[in-house]
């Protein structure tokens, strides 16, 4: 495996004024590609602002972040939304479906933002809607989709421009137990396929899927040990 993400003596500190939050707090951090892996620690352990850090959509303080041997810190911004469109894709709690757009528009989205073609748009959709195992649901809207079909939908649509990184942030917060073993299935079947997977989870069952977890205390990381598998 190749190093995909490097982060070294990383600081992140928010300032209103009167008081300053010191988030991320020196971290040291190296993952290569083709990992799995969860982000852990209690509220305010500064998890989220990692991942923000991770997904392009906030910038460090001070420290090292590459990505695929970019250096993030001096891009601009546009630079940053290309890179976000073209080497991540994002998974969210919430779903964010647009509500009055079928599954398959939805997934082809990001594909529209990034000039693919209209026939390519389609015809990819449709095979990672299948590929989800949603391939008989491309016409249905948001509100005609259980909270698990909700969330494959997400995940195709992440995937839709081929990003070697998947982001995704609490993504079973909003599923039955059931739906969630479906959900990390998926991913663990992605993972397998060579996508990097970072997931922020609270809970142990989710992280029991992946193979390494990082536990974030006070903006700290304090422990990065890989998951033990059952036999």
């Amino acid at each position: 495996m190749s190093e995909l993400i490097r982060i070294a003596n990383l600081n992140k500190i928010y300032d209103s004024g009167a008081v300053q939050v010191h988030a991320l707090k020196d971290i040291n951090l190296t993952i290569e590609q083709g990992e799995f892996i969860a982000i852990m620690g209690h509220s305010g352990s500064g998890k989220s602002t990692l991942m923000n850090i991770l997904g392009c959509l906030d910038r460090p303080t001070n420290g090292v972040y590459q990505l695929d041997g970019i250096d993030i810190a001096n891009r601009t911004n546009d630079e940053l939304s290309d890179i976000r469109n073209k080497k991540i894709g994002f998974v969210f709690q919430a779903f964010n479906l647009i509500p009055r757009t079928s599954a398959l528009k939805n997934v082809e989205l990001p594909m529209i933002y990034a000039q693919v073609p209209g026939k390519q748009r389609v015809a990819r959709a449709t095979a990672l809607l299948e590929k989800v195992g949603l391939g008989e649901r491309l016409e249905h809207m948001p509100n005609e989709l259980s909270g698990g079909q909700k969330q494959r939908v997400a995940i195709a649509r992440a995937l839709s421009n081929q990003p070697p990184i998947l982001l995704a942030d609490e993504p079973t917060g909003n599923l039955d137990s059931s739906s969630t073993i479906e959900i990390m299935e998926l991913f663990t079947q992605l993972n397998r396929e060579g996508v990097t997977i970072i997931i922020v989870t609270h809970e142990d069952d989710v992280a029991a899927f992946t193979h390494r977890v990082l536990w974030f205390e006070d903006g700290r990381l304090i422990s990065d040990r890989k998951v033990e598998k059952q036999s």
